[in-house]
């Protein structure tokens, strides 16, 4: 099966980098993308947006070879480009895998991160809660602050406007990271804002990880093994 893996903010296809090879080693094709704006931290990225990120994903779904039925996993931001694109190309989409991500795209006038310019850089560790960055040693918060790029604003911030109710029928796999499934569940019973989109699916396995907010780098096993189950699943519905 193409599998798809879209990165979340900060992160390019470097990301997936030790996932990747897992993929192709079960058999399939793992396709690691670079999104609009985030080639190197000197592109001009003060006119990107977030429907040009999910363009992107769109763009790379078209341009898998075949008839065939593609697989998309997003981790973070990367899973609400991830479900844009799986509503724009229903019928080219196998499931969705949500890596420590949600199907929610609000739309927001300021960024929830510091901003510098049109950039919205990586912020330092001391930013996050423990939770996120608990599993994250000294190497591993090196490297993913080595490889990160800022993201556009725009990227950041922009709403989306999803049309299709036949999304909520798509094979979903929720990979739950810094919190737990229950307690995941237990905000969207609630009705808490951005669970909107998960309470209307209608076909969803559910996972914990127990990890941080960075599995691809600091589970790799895990999260590996997680996508290949996920892809069996898709596979079998498609």
């Amino acid at each position: 099966m193409d599998i798809i893996l879209v990165p979340g903010l900060w992160l390019t296809a470097r990301s997936w980098d030790a996932v990747a090879p897992r993929l192709e080693e079960a058999g399939h094709r793992p396709h690691t993308l670079t999104l609009p704006g985030m080639e190197s931290a000197q592109a001009d990225r003060s006119e990107v947006t977030r429907q040009d990120h999910v363009d992107a994903v769109v763009a790379e779904i078209d341009a898998v070879d075949g008839d065939g039925r593609v697989l998309l996993v997003g981790h973070s931001m990367g899973g609400v480009l991830a479900w844009a694109a799986a509503d724009a190309r229903l019928d080219r989409v196998a499931g969705v895998v949500f890596l420590a991500s949600e199907p929610a795209a609000p739309e927001q006038s300021e960024s929830m991160f510091p901003v510098d310019g049109s950039d919205v850089p990586l912020p330092d560790w001391g930013f996050f809660d423990d939770e996120m960055v608990e599993d994250l040693d000294d190497d591993l918060r090196t490297r993913i602050r080595a490889e990160s790029v800022p993201s556009p604003f725009h990227a950041v911030t922009d709403g989306l406007s999803l049309t299709h109710d036949e999304r909520y029928d798509l094979p979903v796999t929720m990979i739950t990271a810094e919190y737990d499934s229950a307690q995941l569940k237990k905000w969207t019973e609630a009705g808490e804002s951005g669970t909107e989109e998960i309470a209307l699916l209608r076909n969803v396995t559910w996972t914990d990880l127990h990890s941080g907010h960075w599995p691809q780098y600091s589970r790799v096993d895990d999260t590996s093994r997680l996508i290949l189950e996920a892809a069996a699943r898709s596979a079998m519905t498609a």
